[in-house]
């Protein structure tokens, strides 16, 4: 597979006040649900005013289907009398990126801008330590919904819980109205929740200004219902918090792995988290770190041809990755999210850095965006999200020393412990921040 390395002359969304949209079920099924794009965002799901497609939220599932048998599973009836809320609401359909870009920039990142159009990157902090201890990395997106709902911007957000207790990991998608439930969402789980799926509960509470709180995918949900015109069902979002996301894996791995290979349970699992390799903390105070390489065979399908590692389309972009543990990489992309990071910030609820105070991880970040976009198969309607640079060039090698010029103490390296390991950590191919606050 080749790079697209050049701006198209005149790319630009489909226009939609002049066209009819004709596109329905039968066309979403062959372009995306069955050729690989689908990230089982849940979109098409939520938009659907027959209430005729449903949603597989177990492992190896996390893919819409369609309930009605008449004309079999890859048509509608309602799409064959012109109904079309499914193509619009799915963010890998068609034209996706670009019409989204224009929505919420009034233009179409640029080829250069690999991890989508912002405005600003920073380093940030929750300040009140209880919301920063039970966050994940810097607590951020904890502390953002917080004031949010304090400030009235929003009056409940969609987010995922664990089911029961917690003790079987489980993630399901929820509504928070509170600060009791915002925090009971918060922390990482790397495996996937739609949370959209949770907006007909809120909707039926009768909350109307609510925050979405997703992966890159689903972060791409609104705008697109929004420049499609999907209708009242998209209204209620009004904020937009994406996390950067490369993978999530399936519900499968905690039973084929963590517990067949390493002995640890569900139930015995305290927190995760993805900082170079897979890091579990379990309830007894005990460490355990995994492989990543040995994480990858558990891959959600969903996340194979994933274009968008930086959650280019969300008001502002989250994620736990570059030497600071307890920082979160935050990218502000938005008006309305740089009001919300300026005023969290003069109201001394968040603690910033420039984003320049770590620059390896927006270098990591440009680098898993540039990953990410490869996957976009040159097979699909449109090419825009694969649109790279080309990279830039490596520097020329330095020449070789001279045996005699060499450091006439030797021993000192070999000296040097064999655990030393760089003090910026990666998170290799695996979700930084994968799902939820």
């Amino acid at each position: 597979m080749t790079d697209v390395v050049a701006d198209a002359p005149a790319e630009t969304a489909a226009p939609l006040t002049n066209t009819r949209w004709t596109a329905q079920w039968k066309e979403l099924y062959t372009e995306v649900i069955t050729s690989g794009l689908c990230t089982g965002c849940a979109g098409c799901v939520i938009a659907c005013p027959h209430d005729v497609i449903g949603y597989d939220h177990v492992q190896g599932g996390y893919k819409p289907f369609h309930l009605e048998d008449e004309l079999g599973v890859d048509n509608c009836i309602h799409g064959e009398k012109g109904c079309t809320s499914c193509t619009r609401a799915c963010p890998r359909y068609q034209l996706w990126e670009t019409q989204a870009d224009e929505h919420l920039f009034g233009r179409v990142r640029r080829t250069d801008e690999i991890s989508g159009i912002y405005s600003d990157i920073l380093l940030t902090r929750a300040a009140d330590d209880g919301v920063h201890e039970q966050g994940q990395d810097g607590g951020l997106v904890s502390a953002m919904l917080l004031w949010l709902l304090e400030e009235g911007y929003i009056d409940g957000a969609l987010v995922s819980y664990l089911e029961g207790d917690g003790s079987t990991w489980l993630a399901k998608p929820g509504v928070a109205t509170t600060p009791e439930e915002v925090m009971a969402s918060a922390g990482s789980r790397y495996t996937y929740s739609a949370n959209t799926l949770a907006l007909p509960e809120a909707v039926e509470r009768g909350l109307s200004k609510l925050a979405l709180v997703g992966m890159s995918c689903q972060s791409s949900v609104p705008p697109v219902m929004w420049t499609r015109r999907v209708g009242k069902i998209s209204r209620p979002i009004i904020f937009n918090i994406g996390l950067l996301c490369s993978k999530t894996f399936d519900d499968a791995i905690f039973e084929e792995l963590f517990e067949a290979k390493y002995g640890l349970t569900r139930a015995m699992i305290k927190k995760v988290n993805i900082k170079g390799k897979f890091q579990i903390w379990t309830h007894d105070g005990t460490y355990h770190e995994v492989p990543l390489k040995e994480c990858h065979a558990w891959t959600r399908e969903g996340c194979n041809l994933c274009p968008d590692f930086a959650a280019e389309h969300a008001d502002v972009s989250t994620g736990g990755i570059g030497k600071y543990n307890d920082w979160t990489l935050t990218v502000v992309r938005t008006e309305l999210g740089r009001e919300v990071i300026a005023r969290m910030a003069a109201a001394g609820r968040i603690q910033t850095r420039p984003g320049d105070d770590d620059p390896a991880a927006i270098e990591l970040m440009h680098k898993l965006a540039r990953k990410s976009r490869k996957r976009w198969p040159e097979s699909a309607p449109v090419d825009t999200p694969r649109r790279l640079p080309p990279l830039p060039p490596k520097p020329p090698a330095e020449a070789a020393v001279p045996a005699e010029a060499a450091a006439p103490d030797a021993s000192a390296e070999a000296s040097a412990p064999e655990n030393t390991t760089p003090e910026t950590t990666t998170p290799g191919g695996a979700t930084p921040e994968a799902a939820t606050p």
